[in-house]
């Protein structure tokens, strides 16, 4: 250990025998140690770790208030990680007393009357090991930190790119952003009075917008087509839900898992009619079922190129009696039950022109 490093330690004295705490100080400050702090009142001890934190502890045993004993349990209360090593300094050599010391936290030992050799090398060993754990220990933060900081990097930019592909798909299906951030909204909403987390409901915002990314893989001809869909085009359009979750899968990320599945499952209906898969019930993931109503009530009190807003009332009404057979009742339930919010992100995120 450098020798300049160990003579920045900071040393606690405690002893309720002044003389002793002075003949302590002058060993030690011999050996150029410059941080001594020395207590004889041993209920001081807690005050002055907190206020110095030190890297080694000399304690006495027998003190008025409290005993070493007594002092080392309070110490090892804080479960400080990086507690420093305490050394007993007692006239007592009896196995008892070493024994009993030892079960209570005391690293090592130094007799009294004091041997300054023998003390100075405890002292040295002792506070090269608890530096070098210290540096450890501050090393292992650091890299935890760089760890985390990455972390935030590669999920920020897994949010760019699912951000980015959700106005792709806008762009493709003369959505507008508004409508992307209004159905997120809601469903994030829905998620959280459903149970989710919040971890989860964040997600969820993050997420939804994917819902209909496989729109870009459908041809313009049936995807801008103004009118009614003939068969041929509904079964085109209707490919866009596994077009979407083979965008998006490869990617061991929550995000992008729970936006494969909304992307996947968002069409599927409760009575098993939907597409792609005809999951029916609880057999839906309960993010495409959160999504589905959310998307249906936006879709349906927003105006498009080709369509008229629905009347909001009218689009709600269409949700609460489409419940059992296009949606989850429980969603439904949620649904209402928290409709003045849901009313409030609509009015808050309208359409620039509205």
């Amino acid at each position: 250990m450098n020798e300049s490093l160990r003579r920045q330690a900071r040393i606690l004295l405690i002893d309720d025998e002044p003389a002793n705490l002075k003949l302590l100080a002058k060993m030690l400050a011999s050996q150029h140690y410059e941080h001594l702090v020395t207590l004889q009142d041993s209920r001081q001890v807690i005050g002055a770790y907190h206020a110095n934190r030190p890297d080694l502890i000399l304690l006495d045993i027998n003190m008025p208030h409290l005993d070493g004993y007594q002092v080392m349990a309070q110490l090892q209360a804080l479960n400080d990680p990086l507690l420093p090593p305490i050394v007993i300094l007692t006239a007592q050599h009896g196995r008892e007393t070493l024994l009993k010391a030892l079960a209570a936290g005391a690293r090592d030992f130094i007799g009294k009357p004091f041997d300054m050799a023998e003390l100075l090398m405890r002292v040295s060993n002792l506070l090269d090991a608890h530096l070098a754990h210290r540096m450890l220990h501050d090393q292992k933060g650091l890299l935890e930190e760089m760890v985390r900081q990455r972390t935030d990097e590669l999920n920020q930019t897994r949010l760019q790119v699912v951000r980015r592909l959700g106005r792709a798909a806008e762009y493709r299906d003369n959505e507008t952003g508004y409508h992307i951030l209004r159905m997120s909204k809601y469903s994030a909403l829905l998620a959280q009075h459903l149970g989710w987390g919040e971890a989860a409901c964040d997600l969820m915002l993050n997420a939804s917008p994917m819902h209909d990314i496989g729109k870009i893989g459908i041809p313009d001809a049936v995807l801008l087509k103004p009118g009614r869909l003939d068969e041929n085009e509904m079964a085109v359009i209707r490919t866009h839900p596994e077009i979407g979750a083979s965008l998006l899968a490869g990617d061991n990320s929550e995000l992008l898992r729970m936006a494969q599945t909304i992307a996947r499952t968002h069409h599927e209906k409760w009575d098993g009619s939907g597409y792609p898969a005809g999951l029916a019930g609880p057999g839906i993931p309960q993010a495409g079922r959160i999504v589905a109503v959310a998307d249906v009530f936006d879709a349906l009190s927003s105006s498009r190129p080709y369509k008229r807003a629905w009347k909001v009332e009218d689009a709600v009404a269409h949700v609460i009696d489409n419940s059992g057979s296009h949606f989850d009742p429980n969603v439904v339930r949620c649904f209402q039950e928290h409709l003045p919010e849901i009313l409030a992100i609509g009015n808050e995120h309208r359409e620039p022109h509205v």
